[in-house]
């Protein structure tokens, strides 16, 4: 089943990531153990793109083992939520030591989405000054930011005027795009990273609501998810359709072999009729709405 997942240009960097990005907040509250067998079915089914974060539980530390013997064949992603040089700089090294690493492929500040935290981080003494200090040394090859809620796309348009990011990451899905102003900042900030060659990873498009005080299920990611097989795979088709971006995988482990089956099949053509059935047949609602409920529990996926 080796390689049955289509793989792309990450940006300019030159490497050829599988579209779907394993998102490794999943490892977060693992053993070793079952996290080893995750791992094996991330190698399974071809994956060679790892997304984590300091602040993921202990993520960092129960991909160090399996890094140990595959650090070549992939590439690894992690994070900071720090804003200050000094606190950003602590907790990359952290990072490396976590994982047991050399070199991250690519360090992002986490869910830089506050006008007030990003002049902090940008600015003097700020983690951005840390991360390229970090690049300088070779202890990084590419810088990145991520951002949840609402406002994500227009900051991270803001982001990349004032410095030259190798990615970003934002939440898709169909039922995000149902919000004009986040479909219009969506689309300015895709038309700009296709133009500059900025890679384009997007979560939550699985996501089908926030978590009520009536539902019954297992909690595995802080938001419900679409578990309908059918749905699912109208969901992760309508993020595939659009060209050069790239899915990661939720922080819900058990649904990471259902949502690789969606994804390694071919893909149809979105039948928006559909996804909007499946909406309300399914009580899909957006996670973010702008200034009600862009707040998030920080996990990717």
């Amino acid at each position: 089943m080796t390689d049955t997942i289509e793989r792309i240009a990450f940006g300019t960097t030159n490497h050829l990531s599988s579209r779907a990005i394993f998102g490794a907040a999943a490892l977060g509250a693992m053993t070793q153990d079952r996290a080893d067998r995750t791992m094996d079915l991330v190698a399974t089914w071809g994956l060679n793109h790892i997304d984590v974060a300091a602040s993921y539980g202990d993520a960092e530390l129960r991909l160090a083992p399996w890094l140990k013997h595959n650090r070549e064949s992939i590439f690894l992603a992690t994070k900071t939520g720090h804003r200050t040089y000094k606190e950003a700089k602590a907790q990359l090294h952290a990072s490396l030591e976590r994982m047991q690493v050399d070199q991250i492929d690519l360090i992002q500040m986490h869910n830089l989405t506050q006008a007030d935290q990003w002049e902090v981080a940008m600015g003097p003494g700020g983690a951005l000054e840390a991360l390229v200090e970090a690049k300088e040394e070779g202890l990084v090859r590419f810088l990145g930011v991520t951002g949840h809620g609402t406002y994500a796309p227009a900051m991270h348009m803001q982001s990349l005027e004032a410095f030259a990011f190798d990615s970003i990451l934002v939440p898709y899905s169909f039922i995000m795009m149902q919000q004009p102003q986040y479909a219009h900042d969506f689309e300015a900030l895709y038309t700009m990273c296709q133009a500059r060659g900025v890679a384009m990873q997007t979560i939550k498009g699985i996501a089908a609501r926030r978590w009520q005080d009536g539902d019954e299920e297992k909690r595995f990611s802080w938001y419900r998810p679409i578990t309908d097989a059918e749905a699912m795979k109208r969901a992760i088709d309508y993020v595939l359709n659009r060209k050069n971006v790239f899915i990661n995988t939720s922080s819900d482990a058990t649904l990471l072999e259902p949502a690789l089956k969606c994804i390694a099949q071919p893909r149809a053509e979105s039948d928006l009729q559909l996804l909007a059935r499946d909406a309300e047949r399914l009580g899909i609602e957006p996670l973010f709405i702008r200034d009600v409920s862009d707040d998030v529990i920080v996990s990717a996926g």
